[in-house]
C-alpha cells in the first residue's frame, strides 16, 4: 500500500496585511512536526505543495524529511485552498441582512468570531450554489469547480506514485476535508464542518493501492501533544 500524508500548513497571519504567510507560531509548528518525524525515523519519497505562500513555506520546513535530499517540492495550484474572500464579499453584498447580519460590516473583517460566523454563513450558501458572482467578483470559484480540481489532483498524484510510495502534500484545511469526502463519501455540508476541525500543522494519512483507498489517520497532532508544545495548537 502507498500513502498520502496530508499536512495542513502552519498558522497563517490572520489580521495582518497579508494572511498568506506563516506566522512565527506557524513556522514553529511545522519545525516541531519535522523534528517529531525525524525522531520517529520517518522518511518520505515525494513532497507536493500548493502555490500559496503559506503552503510553500510549510513544505520548505519539511524538506529534510525527503529520502532524496536533492528534490524540491512539486508545486501544484490544484492543492490551493478555495479563496474565501469573494465568497464572503458576495454574501455580505447579497445576503447579509437576510441572514441576520448588519449591513455595515467592514471589510476585511478583523474580529475572529465575527469572521467565523460570516464565513460559515457564506460557505453554506456557496455549497448550496446560492452565491451569484458578478463581473467585478474576481477569483470566484464555484463549489463544484473546487471539488473537481481537488479530486482530480489527488487522483493524478496517486496514479503517479504507487508501489509503497509515501507522498507528503502541504496543503490547506478545505482541501484535506475534500479529500476525506472522496474517501469516506460524506455529504457536501460535512466537508466545511470537517474543514473547521483541521488544526494547523496536523497530519492526515490516506492509504491507497490495489483499487482501495482508506483513511488511516485524521487531524493528528502527535508532535504537539507534549505539554512543552501544547501552546502551539491552533485552528486559524
Amino acid at each position: 500500500m502507498s500513502e498520502l500524508i496530508l499536512v495542513r500548513h502552519g498558522q497563517a497571519s490572520f489580521g495582518a496585511d497579508s494572511y498568506d504567510k506563516l506566522s512565527q507560531r506557524g513556522v514553529e509548528q511545522v519545525k516541531v512536526l519535522c523534528q517529531h518525524w525525524q525522531a520517529m525515523g520517518e522518511q518520505f519519497d515525494h513532497l507536493y505543495c500548493g502555490t500559496l505562500l503559506r503552503q510553500q513555506e510549510t513544505a520548505a520546513e519539511l524538506l529534510p524529511m525527503l529520502s532524496d535530499k536533492q528534490q524540491d517540492p512539486v508545486q501544484h495550484s490544484s492543492l490551493n485552498e478555495y479563496n474565501g474572500d469573494p465568497l464572503i464579499q458576495i454574501f455580505l453584498r447579497d445576503h447579509a441582512l437576510g441572514a441576520g447580519f448588519t449591513d455595515d460590516i467592514d471589510w476585511p473583517i478583523k474580529e475572529e468570531r465575527l469572521f467565523q460566523r460570516v464565513f460559515e454563513a457564506a460557505t453554506a450558501r456557496w455549497i448550496a450554489d446560492e452565491l451569484s458572482p458578478g463581473p467585478a467578483d474576481q477569483h470566484y470559484e464555484s463549489w463544484l469547480d473546487f471539488k473537481t480540481r481537488v479530486q482530480a489532483v489527488v487522483a493524478e498524484i496517486m496514479a503517479k506514485h504507487q508501489r509503497g510510495s509515501k507522498v507528503v502534500l502541504s496543503t490547506s484545511g478545505g482541501v484535506i476535508a475534500m479529500v476525506l469526502q472522496s474517501v469516506l463519501n460524506f455529504p457536501d455540508d460535512q466537508v466545511i464542518n470537517t474543514n473547521w476541525m483541521v488544526h494547523n500543522s496536523s497530519v492526515t494519512r490516506i492509504k491507497y493501492g490495489g483499487g482501495r483507498v482508506s483513511l488511516a489517520q485524521f487531524n493528528s497532532l502527535a508532535h504537539l501533544e507534549n505539554s512543552q508544545y501544547q501552546h502551539l495548537i491552533t485552528y486559524r
